[in-house]
């Protein structure tokens, strides 16, 4: 699940300047894999009657011609104030207008989508490409359908308010099939080198898809296994996608709760802007806890996976 922190946090649940992605997935009790993981104006003086002898000798009073007002020049440091919340403002809704329309970011808490993407892997994600678009926007703006072998980030049709990140291995029409951890699409068998197992255990549900579940499963993917199974395989339905994370063993994806409606999608990941290794307990929360900022404060340097931060993320072509 991805984390959205403020910043933000992808499950893989970038809504604060990250979001997280849940990876625990039910399994088999025979099964030795691990769990499925915001100017002033100064006064003048006023002159005063001068005296001056008069022509007799006498001391005349003259009275003097009062001098216009001066006006100061107006203090630059008087409109700094209101020229600082003029630019305060105008960057918080530009970094608003940024982070709900353009690119959101997301920290991954769980190992899902291991080792394409890491725990700890701070992403940035693009909110444009999948949008949907107009009549006129779509000639204006890179928006592009989502593709096989696309890695995209949802929100989780479970619990909406959660945020996964996955990658696409069905779009609307393919037939989907999982025979001993290997996976047939449209009946070819794919070639998958983004794919991490951690074991060879074969799991009669989970490394041979579709099947009898063996473990709970949620009522989508019930519905799934019962309306959308031809001939042995999945058939994703128009305007739906079928998700699945490259750690096969430890994913939680389609095969436990369905497919991913077109309107969930909410984007792709673009790049790795920092990549720190932290443990899922620091990181699968919306908010940052102490322990993380202690963590920080003494291994910032040390844990950091230097070689990860400003890691391009690309989607593998499947045919």
């Amino acid at each position: 699940m991805l984390v959205f922190y403020r910043p933000l946090r992808l499950e893989l649940g970038l809504s604060r300047l990250s979001g997280k992605i849940e990876v625990v997935t039910p399994q088999d009790p025979t099964d030795p894999s691990p769990p499925l993981s915001s100017g002033t104006v100064s006064e003048v003086p006023q002159l005063q009657p001068a005296e001056s002898p008069g022509l007799n000798g006498a001391v005349a009073t003259e009275e003097a011609v009062p001098a216009a007002p001066v006006v100061a020049p107006d203090d630059p440091n008087h409109e700094r104030p209101r020229s600082t919340i003029a630019e305060w403002t105008i960057t918080i809704l530009l970094l608003l207008f940024l982070t709900t329309t353009l690119v959101q970011a997301y920290v991954i808490p769980t190992g899902s989508m291991e080792d394409t993407l890491l725990i700890g892997d701070h992403l940035l994600v693009d909110k444009l490409a999948f949008a949907p678009y107009g009549p006129v926007s779509k000639y204006l703006l890179p928006y592009t359908d989502v593709k096989r072998g696309d890695i995209i980030v949802f929100r989780y049709p479970v619990e909406i308010n959660q945020t996964f990140v996955k990658r696409c291995i069905g779009v609307p029409g393919d037939r989907i099939r999982v025979i001993n951890k290997q996976v047939y699409l449209n009946g070819v068998r794919l070639d998958e080198p983004y794919t991490y197992h951690k074991s060879d255990y074969i799991d009669s549900y989970r490394d041979n898809f579709p099947g009898e579940p063996n473990v709970s499963v949620d009522r989508r993917a019930t519905d799934m296994l019962l309306n959308h199974v031809v001939n042995g395989e999945v058939v994703v339905p128009p305007n739906s996608y079928f998700a699945m994370g490259d750690n096969r063993d430890s994913s939680l994806d389609s095969r436990y709760w369905g497919f991913v409606p077109r309107e969930n999608i909410i984007g792709k990941p673009l790049v790795i802007y920092w990549s720190y290794d932290a443990p899922t307990d620091q990181l699968n929360t919306s908010s940052i806890s102490l322990d993380h900022i202690v963590d920080l404060a003494e291994h910032i340097f040390t844990k950091t996976r230097w070689r990860r931060s400003f890691m391009l993320i690309h989607g593998y072509p499947i045919k």
